[in-house]
C-alpha cells in the first residue's frame, strides 16, 4: 500500500484501537508537520515541537470525524498550520498586552510628570494585586519571576523551574488574559463612577 491507501489503513487501525495505529500515523507524518511549523519564522525549535504535538493531539482526538481517512496527511498539515497561526496570534496579543502594561508601569513610575494619571496608577496597582491574589503555585511563581523580578526570559524561567518553555509561555499568556479582563473591567467601573 502506498500514499493515501496507507493513510486510510492506518486511520482504520487507529480507530479500531490496534497497537501502534496512532504511532504509525505519527511516524509517517511527523516530518511533514514539523516542516509546516518550522516555516513560521518566529518559532524556535521548542515552539515547532509544541505545535507539532498539539496538531497530532488535536488530529487524534478528532480522528473519528475525518470523513476521508485517505486524506489524513493534508488534514493534519491544515491542523498544524492552524495551530501555528493560533500560537502566533496568542503570542502577538501577549506581547501587545505586555507592552501596554510596561508603558502603564513606566507612566505610573515616572516622577517627572507634573500631572500623574490616576487611572494608570490604578491599573498598575490592579496588576500588583492580581499577582498577590494568585494562589501559591507554579503560575504565581512564574509570574513573579517574569514580571516582578523581571530579569529572566521565559526560557530561563523554564530551566529554573524544570519545565518546558511552552508551559511558561502558557502560564504567562493565561495571566495576561486575566489581567487584561480585570483591567478593562476596573477601568470601565472607574470611568462609570467618574461620570
Amino acid at each position: 500500500m502506498t500514499g493515501s491507501h496507507e493513510d486510510a489503513a492506518q486511520v482504520a487501525a487507529a480507530l479500531r484501537g490496534e497497537p501502534g495505529g496512532h504511532r504509525a500515523l505519527y511516524d509517517r507524518h511527523r516530518q511533514a508537520a514539523w516542516r509546516v511549523a518550522r516555516g513560521f519564522a518566529d518559532f524556535d525549535a521548542d515552539d515547532v515541537e509544541d505545535v507539532v504535538q498539539e496538531a497530532f493531539v488535536r488530529a487524534f482526538r478528532s480522528l473519528a470525524k475525518l470523513k476521508e481517512p485517505a486524506r489524513f496527511g493534508p488534514w493534519l498539515l491544515a491542523i498544524t498550520r492552524n495551530r501555528s497561526l493560533s500560537r502566533l496570534a496568542r503570542r502577538r496579543a501577549g506581547r501587545e498586552l505586555a507592552d501596554e502594561l510596561t508603558r502603564e508601569a513606566e507612566v505610573a513610575a515616572s516622577e517627572a510628570r507634573p500631572d500623574p494619571d490616576p487611572e494608570a496608577g490604578a491599573e498598575l496597582e490592579l496588576v500588583r494585586r492580581l499577582i498577590a491574589e494568585l494562589p501559591e503555585g507554579p503560575e504565581k511563581e512564574t509570574v513573579q519571576l517574569f514580571y516582578v523580578e523581571g530579569a529572566l526570559s521565559a526560557r530561563q524561567i523554564a530551566e529554573r523551574l524544570g519545565v518546558g518553555k511552552s508551559a511558561i509561555t502558557m502560564r504567562l499568556e493565561r495571566f495576561r488574559a486575566k489581567v487584561k479582563r480585570r483591567v478593562l473591567a476596573e477601568v470601565a467601573r472607574m470611568r462609570g463612577e467618574g461620570s
